[in-house]
C-alpha cells in the first residue's frame, strides 16, 4: 500500500497532473497510514490491564454491558430497552469523566427496534454477538428519514467496534422474490410510504464527527447498509459487508453530503452499488478508499446519481472488483461538478445481468448528462485512471452532453481484455437514470461522445478472437464531439483464448 502511494506521488511530481490539493491529500492519507502502522506495533507491545470492573478489560476506556440492564440477547425478545439504557447510561459516563465509553454486548443475538448512539459511546459488538434489526414498521420512528437499526445524530467521536454483526434480516422484507430482481415492499401495504424503497437502512450516522467504524459485520440489509450523512471525519476499515445479491438498493457504503472519509480494508459483497458517494445537500470532499475486495451486481464504485454539488480529491487505490455489473462509474446527472480523482491499482471483472439492473458490464463508466428537463449537466474533468487491468464483456464508456463535457481524462498503463461468457444479450449503451436510458450500440473498446482533452498511454487491448463476438472497433467516436486525443503506445489485437 505506502509501495503505491509512494509510485502515485513520483507520478503527479514529475507530471504536474494535479493539483496541490491531491498531492497534499497523498501526502496526509501515507502519514496517516504510517502512524497507523506504528500505533499498531505499539499496541501489540504495551498491552497493560486494569482491575476496576467498570473499565474496557483491554484498554482505560470505561464501559458497560447492555446484560447489566437486562438485555438477555435470545434473539426472540426485544432487547431495545436494556441497550438504549446502557447507551445512555454510557452517555452520562461520558459528560461526567469526560472520556469515550463503550457498550458491550457479549455473545448472543440481541432483537432490537431502532436504537441511537450518542457522542462519545462505541458499540463494542463481541465477534459472537449480533444485533438483529427488527422487521416490523412500529420498530422504526415515525419519520422515514430515521429509519435505522443503528443510529447517531449530531453526535460526536461514535463508532461501532468488536468483530460481531449486525444484520437487518433483509430477506423479511420481500414481498415477492423475482428472477430478474426482487420486489422489497412488504410495507406499502400499510400506507406508511410509497415504493420499493420503503423499507429500513442498517447503520446510520447524521451530522455526526469523528467516526469509527471497524472490524464489524454489515449483514442483510432491508435497504443501504452503512449511510454517513453530512458528517466529517470519518473512518471505515476492517468492515465486511453483505447484501443479497437479488435485492435491489441494498448499497455498501453511502458516503452522502460528507468529508474527509477514509475506507480502507472493507469486502464489500451485495446487491447493489458498493460504496457509492452522493452530493444530495452538500458537496463531498476528500474521500479516500484503499485496500478493498468488491462484488456487486450494480456498480462496485459509483458517483452519485445524486449529484446536485461537487465531488473533488477522491482517491481509489489497490481495489479488487469481481462479476460486477460495472466497475468504476460516475453517474452525474443533476449539475453538480467533478474534478481532481485518482483510480490506481485497480483489477476488475466485469460482466452482464439482467437489463432491469443499471449497468452494461462497462469496467470504467463516466457519464454526465441531465436527469430530466429539469435538471442541467455537470462537468467532470481531471480523472487519472493508472494501473488497471480489467477483463470485461463491454467496452468503456466515456460520455459527456451538450451542457456539459469530459475534459483532461487520462488512461495510463491499462491491460483490457474483452470476451463474452454470459447469455445476456449486449448491444446495448446504458444512461440510465434519464437521459437517453437503453439505447442499441456497437461494442467498442472505448466508447466515446462530448470530450475535450483525453490521454491514453501505455495501453493493451486485447478482444478475444470468437467470431461470434462481433467486436472490431477498438476505438468509437464522432470527430464532432471528440477533441483533444493523444495516443501512445496504444495496442490493440486479438487473442485466442486457451
Amino acid at each position: 500500500m505506502t509501495k503505491n502511494l509512494h509510485f502515485l506521488i513520483s507520478i503527479f511530481q514529475s507530471n504536474h497532473l494535479f493539483h496541490s490539493q491531491i498531492m497534499f491529500q497523498l501526502q496526509l492519507l501515507l502519514s496517516i497510514l504510517t502512524l497507523s502502522f506504528a500505533a499498531q506495533s505499539y499496541s501489540s507491545t504495551s498491552q497493560f490491564s486494569i482491575l476496576q470492573s467498570n473499565h474496557h478489560p483491554k484498554s482505560n476506556l470505561l464501559s458497560i454491558s447492555v446484560t447489566e440492564f437486562g438485555a438477555v440477547g435470545d434473539g426472540v425478545k426485544y432487547d431495545t430497552i436494556p441497550i438504549q439504557k446502557a447507551i445512555d447510561a454510557c452517555s452520562t459516563i461520558v459528560s461526567k469523566h469526560r472520556c469515550p465509553c463503550h457498550v458491550i454486548f457479549p455473545p448472543g443475538k440481541y432483537l432490537t427496534a431502532t436504537v441511537f448512539v450518542k457522542s462519545g459511546v462505541v458499540l463494542d459488538i463481541h465477534q459472537k454477538a449480533t444485533i438483529l434489526g427488527g422487521s416490523k414498521l412500529e420498530d422504526y420512528p415515525k419519520e422515514q428519514s430515521r429509519w435505522y437499526v443503528v443510529l447517531a445524530e449530531d453526535a460526536v467521536d461514535v463508532g461501532i467496534i468488536g468483530g460481531g454483526e449486525i444484520n437487518g434480516q433483509g430477506l423479511k422484507f420481500v414481498e415477492r422474490f423475482d428472477d430478474k430482481k426482487n420486489v422489497m415492499v412488504s410495507w406499502n401495504h400499510t400506507g406508511a410510504c410509497l415504493g420499493d424503497e420503503c423499507r429500513p437502512r442498517l447503520v446510520g450516522f447524521i451530522s455526526c464527527r469523528n467516526i469509527k467504524v471497524s472490524d464489524v459485520r454489515l449483514i442483510e440489509p432491508a435497504y443501504w447498509c452503512l449511510h454517513v450523512v453530512r458528517s466529517d471525519k470519518t473512518s471505515i476499515c476492517d468492515v465486511t459487508i453483505y447484501g443479497n445479491f437479488n435485492s435491489p438498493n441494498n448499497d455498501g457504503i453511502d458516503i452522502e453530503d460528507s468529508n474527509n472519509t477514509v475506507i480502507t480494508r472493507c469486502n464489500i459483497n451485495t446487491g447493489d452499488d458498493a460504496i457509492c458517494p452522493k452530493s444530495s445537500n452538500g458537496p463531498v470532499y476528500n474521500l479516500t478508499a484503499t485496500d478493498c475486495w468488491i462484488r456487486t451486481k450494480s456498480s462496485a464504485i459509483k458517483l452519485g446519481s445524486a449529484s446536485f454539488y461537487t465531488f473533488k480529491n477522491f482517491l481509489f487505490d489497490n481495489i479488487t472488483i469481481v462479476e460486477s455489473h460495472r466497475g468504476l462509474a460516475l453517474q452525474i446527472r443533476d449539475g453538480g461538478n467533478v474534478s481532481d480523482m485518482i483510480f490506481s491499482n485497480i483489477n476488475i471483472s466485469t460482466r452482464y445481468y439482467h437489463p432491469s439492473w443499471w449497468g452494461r458490464a462497462e469496467p470504467i463508466y463516466v457519464t454526465t448528462c441531465p436527469r430530466d428537463a429539469s435538471s442541467k449537466a455537470g462537468s467532470i474533468s481531471n480523472l487519472l485512471f493508472v494501473n488497471i487491468t480489467a477483463t470485461s464483456e463491454n467496452g468503456i464508456f466515456l460520455s459527456g452532453s451538450g451542457g456539459g463535457v469530459l475534459s483532461n481524462l487520462k488512461f495510463l498503463n491499462m491491460n483490457l481484455t474483452y470476451k463474452r461468457w454470459t447469455q445476456f444479450p449486449d448491444g446495448l449503451v446504458d444512461y440510465r437514470p434519464g437521459c437517453q436510458e437503453l439505447v442499441k450500440h456497437q461494442l467498442a473498446g472505448f466508447m466515446m461522445e462530448h470530450i475535450d482533452g483525453l490521454v491514453v498511454e501505455d495501453v493493451v487491448m486485447k478482444w478475444s478472437s470468437d467470431e461470434s463476438m462481433r467486436w472490431n472497433n477498438p476505438l468509437d467516436f464522432r470527430p464532432s464531439t471528440v477533441n483533444s486525443i493523444s495516443l501512445l503506445n496504444f495496442y490493440s489485437r486479438s487473442y485466442q483464448e486457451q
